[in-house]
Formats: C-alpha cells, structure tokens, sequence
C-alpha cells in the first residue's frame, strides 16, 4: 500500500485520537520535506504539529549542507514544524538526542531488530546507517522571538535495486533485507508522529539520556574527530546531560562536543 494521508490519520486516530487533518502532508515526490516545513513555518498559515511526509526527495538535507539521498519506494522521509515552548524538553538541542531514541524503539517495534545510535544523529543496524535524524531553528523575519524547531528524519526501509551510489555503498544499510509486507509505511510514519507528539507530555530526561548510552556505540571507542576543517584522534569516554559527547585527547585534555563529525577509529 503506498503512502496515505488518510491511512495515516485513521491509525493516529485509533490509537492516540490524534488529528493532524489540514496539517498532515504526503507526497509521492518532492524536493525536501525539511525545505517545504521550513517554508511552511515561515509563512505562519500551519505551525505547530506540520508534519510533512515524501516517497521521495529529489534534494534530501542532511548536516553541513549534505545531501540525503532519498529513492522512491525505499524509505520513509518525514519532517515536523515544532514549537519549543510546546515541549518538555528542557534545551532544543536534546530534540535530536530523545528523537533518535525514539527512532530506535519504533523500528524495534516493527522490525524486532536492534538499532544503535551513533553520535549525535544517525541510527546504525549491522555498522551501517539506516537513519539520519536533521535538526533546524527557523526564526520568523517579521517577528523574532517567534522560533521554530524542524524536525527531519529520514529513513532507508530498503536498499535499492541498484545498490547505494558512490561512497555510500560503505556507509548506507537499510531496515529490511527485502521489501516489506502491507501498510508498514503508513504504520510506520503514524507511529513516529505519535512519538514525537508524545515530548508534549512530561517524561523523565535522565531516564531518557541512560537510554542514549546504552544506544550509544562510540563510548570507550578510539575515534578520529573533525570539526571546523580540523581533526583529531581521541577516546570517546561518556555523555553530558546535554547530549554532548566527552572526549579524551591522547594528550589528556578532556573535551566536550557538541557537535562535529565522529568515525571510529579500526
């Protein structure tokens, strides 16, 4: 069964008497759900709980500007318009962290696999990235104090036909081995909207970041770190309450990221 708004809204609404009507977007193709969020949180009409769903992107974002490359009928692609100030988080930055734990529980869900976090936004099944989670401020020009939070995440279901182009081939895995039975796509994306309206509620923060660790595959790993054009080797030795990450230079000296690009270190 391909994509559905319809079908979507009927598994919200019989689970969690959710209604996204006049807010849920699905396209069978499109540029970039993160874009056309943005574009929707900037022109006030939608706001809060937008959520825009693709088949297809045909100029996927990931971090620094990366493109994400989005096939059609391989993965699912969903953005969401966020106001902050709706959700009990307590710094915009753990959006990305509790979002990928999220993703993690509800492919396990679904698949009875199990996934593992790489910092601070990918999911990994088998050492390869099956998920990208993006992360962005949008600050309204007219009114300034005005912000809001996309929310993208990108998910490989299946691998294509042809293979993953380029350097991806090293790098990009998918959830299932084959194609994948029924609505999963439409289950798939109503549980995930439902998870990520569930940070409206109050939730234990400690609880969820020992959560993140125990995801975590990078702690105690020798790790090369890059960030602003420049990088070096250290250990990865624990995460803040922050979600940042804790290394340690062969130096000595004990830094703490929040953000930057991690490989570990073979």
């Amino acid at each position: 069964m391909i994509l559905s708004s319809a079908e979507i809204i009927k598994y919200l609404k019989s689970k969690n008497s959710i209604d996204l009507s006049g807010k849920l977007f699905v396209y069978e193709s499109i540029d970039s759900t993160s874009t056309t969020a943005r574009k929707m949180a900037l022109g006030g009409a939608w706001g809060h709980r937008t959520v825009v769903i693709a088949n297809h992107q045909t100029a996927g974002k990931g971090r620094y500007g990366k493109p994400f490359f989005s096939p059609a009928d391989c993965g699912l692609y969903i953005s969401f318009v966020l106001d902050f100030s709706k959700l009990f988080i307590s710094s915009p930055a753990l959006i990305t962290t509790y979002t990928a734990i999220m993703v993690c529980e509800v492919l396990e869900a679904l698949s009875g696999l199990s996934f593992k976090i790489k910092w601070v936004n990918d999911i990994y099944l088998d050492d390869k990235k099956v998920c990208g989670i993006l992360t962005e401020a949008v600050t309204v020009p007219e009114n300034p104090s005005s912000q809001w939070i996309i929310l993208g995440i990108g998910i490989n279901l299946i691998t294509p036909d042809e293979g993953f182009p380029g350097e991806l081939q090293q790098i990009a895995g998918s959830v299932f081995k084959s194609g994948f039975s029924g609505d999963l796509k439409n289950r798939l994306a109503s549980k995930i909207i439902s998870s990520v309206f569930s940070f409206e509620n109050p939730f234990d923060e400690k609880e969820k970041m020992q959560l993140y660790k125990q995801k975590m595959f990078l702690l105690d790993e020798r790790i090369i770190v890059t960030a602003s054009d420049n990088s070096y080797e250290a250990e990865a030795i624990d995460i803040d309450e922050n979600g940042c990450l804790i290394v340690k230079k062969d130096n000595g000296k004990i830094l703490t990221l929040s953000s930057g690009e991690i490989s570990i270190r073979r």
